[in-house]
């Protein structure tokens, strides 16, 4: 892995979509470890489901201060060991609320992106604060939005008068709204004209919500570059950066797209 700052015209992905066990940490991270692990040698970038240690488990409050946070440690020490990035969210306390927190980290920097869109459906917005900045993360060149599942619903919040390349969605999406989440996907990817990657989980969770996964890679263009099915699977993809921005030089839509503000 390069450093961040160093510019990479092609970015190698790895993504994990697994069945996370009901708020257990230590069985999550050691799965990750398993299935993800020996297979970084090229990849630039690991990116894991949204409640990557717990599920989504929004009642109980599984979450952790940020300062103290041994999810975070963890992270850190992967990143350092593989030599890669890595990014997923994670329940975290600070300034006196829970977050769900998009946490990104590799050799130079923490980024954090907390969830704007709290799915009041399932009761998060009762107990947790949400977010209310759009982050672009800066990576070898790359910019970078980071997403967390029900945001992907709101496309004004995906509009990308950021500039950026890559929207990243991290998940914990139902099956029975696979279709949704597949749609979806394409639509921000096509409206933005950037690559997007969706990461879900599958499995059943202690609510006895059903997972079926379907995590993808879309290009600007609509097509599927990468998916991982319904089953337990690391995938990879390769990104690159030249594609993307000759599309935007022979049809750059983005230029036609309408003035707006977002209130916080």
């Amino acid at each position: 892995m390069k450093t961040s700052d160093q510019f990479q015209k092609v970015l190698n992905i790895g993504m994990l979509q697994f069945d996370i066990q009901w708020e257990q940490a230590a069985i999550n991270l050691r799965k990750i470890e398993k299935l993800a692990a020996p297979h970084l040698q090229d990849v630039d970038l690991l990116i894991l489901p949204e409640a990557f240690t717990t599920g989504f488990s929004v009642k109980k409050f599984p979450s952790e201060p940020f300062e103290k946070s041994t999810s975070i440690q963890w992270m850190k020490d992967f990143s350092e060991k593989h030599k890669v990035a890595i990014c997923g969210s994670l329940f975290i306390e600070e300034d006196g609320g829970i977050y769900n927190r998009f946490i990104w980290i590799d050799e130079t920097q923490i980024r954090t992106y907390n969830k704007r869109h709290l799915f009041s459906i399932g009761g998060e917005d009762k107990n947790f604060s949400k977010g209310s900045e759009r982050v672009i993360i800066d990576y070898k060149g790359w910019k970078i939005m980071p997403q967390i599942c029900y945001d992907l619903r709101f496309p004004v919040w995906s509009r990308n008068d950021l500039n950026y390349d890559l929207l990243i969605n991290v998940a914990n999406w139902p099956a029975s709204r696979n279709k949704v989440w597949k749609t979806l996907l394409k639509a921000r990817a096509l409206e933005n004209q950037s690559f997007a990657i969706g990461v879900n989980r599958v499995g059943d969770d202690a609510m006895d919500i059903s997972y079926k996964g379907n995590s993808m890679v879309i290009d600007a263009r609509g097509n599927n570059l990468a998916k991982a099915g319904n089953k337990e699977k690391y995938f990879t993809v390769q990104l690159d950066l030249d594609q993307l921005r000759d599309l935007r030089k022979k049809f750059n839509s983005l230029i036609d797209g309408d003035e707006f503000s977002i209130k916080k």
